[in-house]
């Protein structure tokens, strides 16, 4: 069957079903392009301006986060090393701080994609139930066999068309969905790792009396 003729058979409720399946696309491809630019550069990144850090070349580590800066573990270590004279405790509570303003970021589209897969099968069911109301209302018991039961045959292949093309949708969204909240999860466990490196190496400086002026930024 061609697509155009099971979006015909599909009725009315296919109509949600497509804009679903288009938002859904949009969704992912722009997921799919946020992961990919933050994987292929962050660890790297973060990597450099820890062993920076910890030769004591707090200026470079800086440089290096700035020109990072739409990396969002980068905006989150120079929220807290941008403190002036912050103590260990101080710092700890920028990360966590701008961590925390970072998250919604990393979730963007996360409860669209669960409207979707919720819905998406709902509708297919609705489309279930009204090709059935459908199919019994073109229902003649005194021409069972006749040309009437052309309509029966129809209503009952716009439920089936409905419910599958609602289980795809879901089926399809729910993938990418879990795909990227696994991103999500693992993004926030390597925040918190190297939030903690950071946090540890300062907090050494800090009791070798090296948090002064070094963590400001020179104006430009």
């Amino acid at each position: 069957m061609e697509i155009n003729n099971i979006f015909t058979a599909g009725g009315v409720v296919m109509w949600p079903l497509l804009g679903f399946s288009l938002l859904g696309v949009a969704l992912i491809i722009e997921r799919i392009i946020f992961w990919v630019r933050i994987s292929n550069r962050q660890n790297k990144v973060v990597r450099e301006v820890l062993q920076l850090y910890r030769l004591d070349n707090v200026v470079s580590a800086l440089d290096k986060l700035q020109k990072n800066a739409d990396l969002p573990i980068a905006r989150i270590f120079l929220a807290a090393l941008e403190l002036e004279e912050a103590t260990p405790e101080e710092f700890r509570l920028a990360l966590e701080s701008e961590a925390q303003g970072e998250i919604p970021l990393l979730k963007r589209s996360q409860n669209i994609f669960e409207t979707i897969i919720g819905l998406a099968p709902l509708l297919g069911l609705l489309g279930t139930v009204l090709g059935l109301i459908k199919s019994f209302a073109s229902l003649n018991f005194g021409d069972v066999g006749g040309a009437k039961t052309t309509g029966v045959t129809s209503g009952i292949s716009e439920a089936l068309v409905c419910t599958a093309s609602g289980l795809v949708v879901a089926i399809f969204t729910l993938l990418f969905a879990n795909t990227f909240r696994g991103l999500y999860q693992r993004q926030i466990a390597w925040i918190q790792e190297y939030g903690g490196q950071l946090e540890l190496l300062y907090r050494r400086r800090y009791e070798r009396g090296d948090n002064n002026l070094k963590f400001k930024i020179n104006p430009k």
